[in-house]
């Protein structure tokens, strides 16, 4: 899992253009600045792209933080 999360943060940082963020299993929108529906969108397309999935819509809008996220990667990212 440490690997999800190193390469979450990475992308996290890309998205945001904030190098200073380093996400772990408890993080939300809410302690991201700039982390809104858009950016939302964009996140989840970049953390797609990295990880070689695609989320279905019913776990993009349950996920309430970054830790249910690295579960979904765990389970069904082809190349971790």
């Amino acid at each position: 899992m440490s690997e999800i999360y190193e390469r979450l943060s990475a992308v996290f940082r890309d998205v945001f253009d904030d190098e200073s963020i380093s996400v772990n299993e408890s993080t939300t929108a809410d302690d991201i600045e700039d982390w809104d529906s858009i950016e939302h969108i964009n996140l989840i397309g970049a953390v797609e792209d990295e990880f070689g999935l695609r989320f279905r819509m019913g776990e993009v809008s349950g996920m309430k933080n970054v830790g249910e996220m690295a579960k979904i990667i765990s389970q069904r990212a082809k190349n971790l």
